[in-house]
């Protein structure tokens, strides 16, 4: 692994934070640092990521990740899909946890060694803001529902909607990290979701292609509330005609016992 230049790094990660209009305090400079050092440190036995120089890190990963944050700015639970090393999920509890009240992230991995380093940054990094999962994503029940699901390079948009929609609260939407604009993706979507916006991103240090792909549920048309209210209706009818022949076989049954008594 090479050196670990911190005064650098911190210099470089402050320059992109103010280029990308993101305020960071010291303490959040410090955490970030603590992180990339940490990541660098476990990477170089475990192999979470394949960007291996923490130089390429600190732009690949970090400020990728930093340059996304905006997007999240509303953002109160948030649940990161396919954790791997933690980004955007750590980056994203750093910047949250300064915050009244503070975000709240969850990660989930099927990955062992990825959720143990996640575990251990949690505890390192002092983020009681962070809950850390190792599961499939379709397996898991959360005793609260996310108001932004969100992935980076974790899989294609159809299947990451399809394993974890369940999780999504109403109103919430998926936020996608991805490299270029995934055109083919967005039209292979599942029936009933659609794309809100395709957000270009602009990374200090990076010329490759990143892009945010907001993705929510469809609204509900007219006819979708009228054949629900027709549905409600009927059921309605329906009750209303049981409870008329349990009425009416109960008054029957009166009489037959009547007239044997």
């Amino acid at each position: 692994m090479k050196q670990f230049d911190r005064d650098s790094f911190a210099r470089q990660l402050r320059q992109g934070a103010e280029e990308l209009h993101i305020g960071l305090s010291d303490a959040q400079v410090a955490q970030l640092l603590d992180y990339l050092a940490l990541l660098a440190k476990w990477n170089a036995v475990y192999n979470l990521t394949a960007v291996r120089d923490p130089q390429q890190m600190l732009t690949q990963h970090v400020l990728d990740c930093l340059a996304a944050l905006p997007a999240f700015e509303h953002a109160q639970n948030v649940l990161d899909v396919g954790a791997g090393g933690g980004l955007p999920g750590l980056v994203l509890a750093i910047w949250g946890a300064a915050r009244t009240p503070a975000m709240q992230v969850s990660m989930i991995d099927t990955v062992h060694k990825k959720t143990a380093f996640l575990t251990q940054a949690k505890s390192q990094l002092g983020l009681s803001n962070v809950t850390v999962h190792t599961a499939r994503v379709e397996s898991l029940q959360a005793p609260q529902k996310f108001d932004v699901i969100t992935s980076r390079a974790f899989a294609e948009l159809k299947d990451f909607i399809t394993w974890s929609q369940h999780l999504l609260a109403e109103g919430g939407c998926y936020i996608a990290m991805k490299g270029v604009e995934p055109v083919e993706e967005i039209s292979r979507l599942p029936n009933g979701w659609h794309v809100r916006e395709v957000r270009p991103l602009h990374v200090p240090g990076l010329q490759a292609q990143r892009h945010l792909v907001f993705i929510e549920r469809e609204a509900d048309t007219g006819a979708d509330a009228q054949r629900r209210s027709a549905a409600g209706e009927s059921r309605d009818v329906d009750d209303a005609t049981n409870k008329t022949d349990v009425t009416q076989s109960a008054n029957a049954s009166a009489a037959i016992q009547k007239d044997q008594a």
